[in-house]
């Protein structure tokens, strides 16, 4: 799953980049509205964390003009104006939850799992051929072990098992995983394919991460 984070105050920024990424989210930060809009038109995250406060262009236009646009992602106002007033303009213009700073990092985390929780993983775990992958601790399980998934490893199989039949490229994982900004050459999108083919053979999957030349990756049932 991939978050943005909206926030001007970089201190705060790295702080939050620093949370996500330990629970498994990939992060991408920038610090003003007219930022995010850029970022959001690519339609390539899954949820916004969003200051109020912000130069250039502030949270609350921002999130009115993502509204304006018909874009649907869930909104998170993060940000340090906690009246009622300003909890109710928030919500009235479009966000989807509103937290005020100082937060708990352990609510932040539940709130951001309760938005972006999906109606088929509402038990947390996703299911392809004898593998569930269990979305909460980041294990693969089958009938004759289970193995621990590190982030980026998660955040692939993830894609993977969400979208089983789907070809997904590999401009497409580095885009979702390691970001627009990242420096990360593209053969790491190779190396990671090649750590879960080993960890699903190690728990005897009936099914690989099949490569298909010059498109990309999908799931496939070995006796297929």
């Amino acid at each position: 799953m991939r978050i943005l984070i909206v926030e001007d105050e970089k201190a705060l920024s790295r702080v939050l980049v620093k949370i996500f990424e330990k629970n498994y989210y990939s992060v991408d930060a920038v610090y003003n509205g007219k930022e995010a809009l850029d970022y959001i038109a690519s339609d390539n995250y899954d949820i916004v964390l969003m200051d109020v406060m912000m130069p250039v262009m502030d949270g609350i236009t921002a999130l009115k003009k993502i509204r304006e646009s018909g874009n649907q992602i869930p909104i998170l106002l993060l940000t340090a104006k906690s009246d009622v007033e300003d909890k109710v303009m928030g919500l009235d213009s479009g966000a989807n939850y509103y937290i005020t700073k100082p937060f708990d990092t352990q609510e932040l985390l539940a709130v951001v799992r309760a938005i972006t929780r999906k109606e088929a993983q509402f038990d947390n775990k996703l299911h392809f051929g004898n593998v569930t992958l269990d979305t909460s601790t980041y294990e693969l399980t089958s009938d004759t072990g289970n193995v621990k998934l590190t982030n980026k490893e998660f955040q692939m199989m993830e894609m993977f098992m969400s979208n089983p039949k789907m070809l997904i490229s590999a401009d497409t994982l580095m885009e979702r995983i390691w970001g627009f900004d990242s420096d990360t050459e593209i053969n790491v999108v190779w190396a990671y394919i090649s750590y879960l083919r080993k960890k699903l053979k190690n728990i005897n999957a009936d099914f690989t991460i099949k490569s298909s030349r010059n498109s990309g990756y999908s799931l496939e049932l070995i006796n297929d």
